[in-house]
């Protein structure tokens, strides 16, 4: 990053406190510095972000001049109304952030063209004072302690790299949740947390099980790419509940419900038809509406209970010219109902109406966009969410394999007769935005990178199992204690595979076993986990155990197992603790690879094998993880213990 003697942050707009209570008083000494980022720079074009500092007495409305002297031309702008005759720019506050106290900051952002040579501004005037930090206050101030981490000027695409699809995201209050498909993953449908849109931990999920039938506890079948796929997420204010949504298996829609979506959830109701890519809009009447379908669209209003559906009806017919549309959002604006839709897997749409129920015209909204990362596809899908300020956003995902789908977030601005548009960056969706316009938050997440050592008696959210575990076979107390559930020799049969994700664009995962309690035919290790699979691990037989890499563990197309594993190489080992590694570049692309190793003291690490080969067709939905194993070939008994996983990245 660039930046000017009078520099900053491409920022949305925040007004914070910085450390003094502004006081009620006449504008009797105005002062005000200013710092000017240039945050991205491109041949003809850049992006800027300027933040003013009140150094004087309270404002309740500003005007920041300045002066180009290259021919620098405003373009796009958000946070503040800017004009300009020739090279004066003139920036006058928007209607939410005119009063700004004494020591408040405010900032705001744009995007401007530029011809042979691109200078920054020299000074700036604040209501028609000059910039230059010697203002002081002539009114009494009352000092308030803060605390904070200076916010970032941009945030980055994707603002989580790790997969979660299919995604919808609401704002409750101050705080802001996002929900993403898991498949045969249990628990399912996890959700997120965030009080920025950008830095997000795991919460909780919405389905404690796949309550679905035998084939999720792969007893007597298999829910490999089943399960939970695009589902909805939202809140009711009337009743301070949570609603999550989705038709499984393509013939029922479940309904489930929590009062805290890091607490208990329950199944609230299961209704007998198909809510496919279901959307949930909690209408101004408190009434329940429910968009879904492919290519046709249908929206469905529930009962008050949220347990029944009272109406359905068709309310759009795809044109031939655009193909298909699924992945239903559902929402009112400004007395308008909107339904987002995607062209899979490059195109995303919208519907407009006056009623819920129709009639409805349609927009492009984006198609073939350039992707803000190298070799991953176009963002669609995903869904919108107003900010407290009022500010708009659209997190998509984009396909990235063999990682997955990753998050992408990008502004969205309105045209006057009330359609979205998406804030771009050079024709594309941005590789970096500014920073969402939001209050400082309350606490900083919970990384979603780090070290697990299981404490407790419960597992946190980051995880998840491979269809639903024998709870009788696996304890967390202080450790992760994983019994046999299964004998079989396909990994892919295996209960209680316990799977974390990939972190992006490279990570490694880290775990430590203690294999004493081991049996003969036990397979115990960890693997990369996907329809074609491979794993480094103890095979404990006649009594020895060797450490060993083994590849080939595969699918077919109907996720039927073709292949349960080749081993590549071994080396004997004699302990009892173990820590074996895999390393995975998830960048999309083909011929990514991950690497194993495995350590006698947790500190010199031996590689093992060849590398793994990542396979990066999206036909599985679902990108690689990490996933924790241990089964029988022979007979159930043994265990193992992991006492600790760690998530690292370079």
């Amino acid at each position: 990053m660039r930046r000017a003697p009078i520099a900053a942050a491409l920022s949305a707009l925040t007004l914070v406190a910085g450390g003094l209570a502004a006081s009620t008083g006449a504008q009797a000494a105005p002062g005000c510095s200013v710092t000017y980022t240039k945050t991205s720079e491109w041949q003809g074009g850049f992006g800027a972000s300027v933040s003013i500092t009140n150094t004087g007495d309270a404002i309740t409305g500003w005007t920041l001049e300045w002066t180009y002297a290259s021919g620098q031309q405003v373009g796009q702008h958000w946070n503040a109304v800017i004009t300009q005759s020739g090279n004066e720019v003139s920036a006058r506050n928007a209607a939410y952030n005119g009063s700004v106290p004494s020591g408040g900051k405010v900032e705001f952002g744009f995007n401007a063209t530029y011809t042979s040579a691109n200078p920054d501004p020299v000074s700036f005037r604040l209501n028609g004072t000059t910039c230059n930090d010697t203002g002081t206050p002539t009114t009494t101030t009352t000092t308030t302690t803060t605390t904070s981490t200076p916010k970032p000027a941009s945030f980055t695409n994707p603002v989580m790299w790790q997969d979660f699809a299919d995604g919808d995201i609401i704002r409750v209050d101050d705080t802001y949740y996002y929900s993403a498909s898991t498949m045969h993953y249990s628990p399912g449908a996890p959700v997120l947390r965030s009080y920025d849109l950008v830095n997000w931990e795991y919460a909780g999920h919405s389905v404690p099980r796949l309550d679905f039938g035998a084939k999720y506890d792969l007893n007597g079948g298999r829910g490999y790419v089943r399960g939970i796929w695009a589902s909805f997420l939202n809140y009711r204010k009337s009743n301070k509940t949570y609603y999550w949504g989705g038709c499984v298996d393509f013939a029922q829609t479940h309904i489930y419900s929590a009062t805290a979506v890091d607490g208990q959830w329950s199944k609230l109701s299961t209704i007998n038809k198909c809510y496919y890519d279901a959307g949930m809009l909690v209408d101004d009447n408190d009434t329940m509406y429910v968009a879904y379908g492919n290519t046709q669209i249908s929206v469905a209003q529930l009962s008050p209970d949220g347990k029944s559906e009272v109406r359905s009806q068709q309310v759009f017919q795809t044109p031939s010219n655009i193909g298909t549309l699924e992945g239903a959002r559902f929402y009112k604006r400004n007395g308008s109902y909107y339904i987002w839709l995607t062209r899979p897997a490059n195109g995303q749409y919208v519907l407009k109406s006056s009623s819920p129920f129709g009639p409805y015209t349609v927009q492009q909204v984006l198609l073939n966009m350039p992707s803000p990362v190298q070799g991953a596809g176009v963002p669609h899908q995903g869904g919108l969410v107003q900010t407290q300020n009022g500010d708009w956003y659209y997190m998509a995902f984009i396909d990235a394999y063999p990682g997955g789908r990753m998050p992408v977030l990008a502004p969205i601005t309105w045209t006057s007769d009330g359609w979205p548009r998406i804030t771009t960056v050079n024709g594309g969706w941005g590789a970096s935005y500014p920073m969402p316009n939001l209050p400082p938050p309350p606490r900083q997440v919970k990384p979603m990178t780090g070290v697990d050592t299981f404490e407790g008696t419960k597992l946190g959210p980051q995880w998840e199992w491979n269809h639903n575990p024998d709870t009788t076979k696996y304890s967390v107390n202080n450790g992760l204690r994983l019994s046999t559930a299964t004998v079989t020799n396909d990994l892919y049969n295996a209960r209680n595979t316990l799977t974390h994700r990939i972190q992006g664009p490279s990570s490694t995962a880290t775990v430590a076993l203690d294999v004493t309690s081991m049996r003969d035919g036990d397979r115990s290790g960890l693997a990369m986990l996907r329809d074609s699979s491979a794993w480094i691990g103890i095979k404990r037989d006649n009594g020895r155990n060797r450490v060993v890499m083994v590849n080939g563990l595969t699918m077919d197309g109907n996720w039927n197992t073709t292949g349960t594993g080749t081993e590549v190489a071994s080396a004997n080992f004699t302990g009892s603790r173990i820590w074996l590694r895999a390393n995975a570049d998830i960048r999309p692309g083909s011929g990514r690879q991950a690497r194993f190793s495995y350590s006698t003291d947790g500190v010199t690490f031996t590689p093992l094998g060849t590398g793994f080969t990542l396979k990066n067709e999206w036909q599985f939905f679902m990108g690689y993880r990490f996933g924790i194993f241990n089964h029988a070939t022979q007979a159930l008994g043994g265990a193992v213990t992991v006492s600790r996983f760690e998530l690292s990245t370079p």
